[in-house]
C-alpha cells in the first residue's frame, strides 16, 4: 500500500512507461466523519479521506499526459481535480493507503 507521506508512485504501464511519481505536495486530503464499517469509533473519528490531484496542474504529468488524462477523466472531475472517496475502513491511515492505491490505478 501507498505511504500517504511519500510521493505517490504509479507503476509502469500503457502511457507511463517508466512510471510516474506525482509529489506528494500536489495531493491534497480531506477527512471527515464515515458512515463505514462499524463500531463507536466511525461516529467519533474522522475516517473518511478524500484525495484530490489537480491534472491541471501537478507537475508529474507531461503535456502529453495531462491532455490524455483531461480527455479520460472529463466526466469525473471537478474543477480539474480527480477526487477519490475512500471510507472502507474504520482507520484514517488505512483509508488515505487505500485513496492513494486508488488513484495510482486509476491514473495507470
Amino acid at each position: 500500500m501507498a505511504d500517504p507521506s511519500q510521493d505517490l508512485w504509479v507503476p509502469p504501464g500503457p502511457g507511463v512507461s517508466t512510471g510516474l511519481s506525482v509529489p506528494v505536495a500536489d495531493l491534497q486530503e480531506r477527512f471527515s466523519r464515515s458512515s463505514g464499517p462499524g463500531g463507536q469509533s466511525v461516529n467519533t473519528s474522522d475516517s473518511k479521506v478524500e484525495l484530490s490531484l489537480d491534472l491541471t496542474a501537478t507537475v508529474a504529468l507531461t503535456e502529453t499526459q495531462r491532455a490524455r488524462a483531461l480527455r479520460h477523466f472529463g466526466d469525473r472531475l471537478i474543477d480539474g481535480r480527480l477526487v477519490i472517496v475512500a471510507s472502507d475502513h474504520r482507520s484514517q491511515l488505512r483509508n488515505r493507503m487505500a485513496a492513494r492505491d486508488r488513484l495510482a490505478h486509476l491514473l495507470r
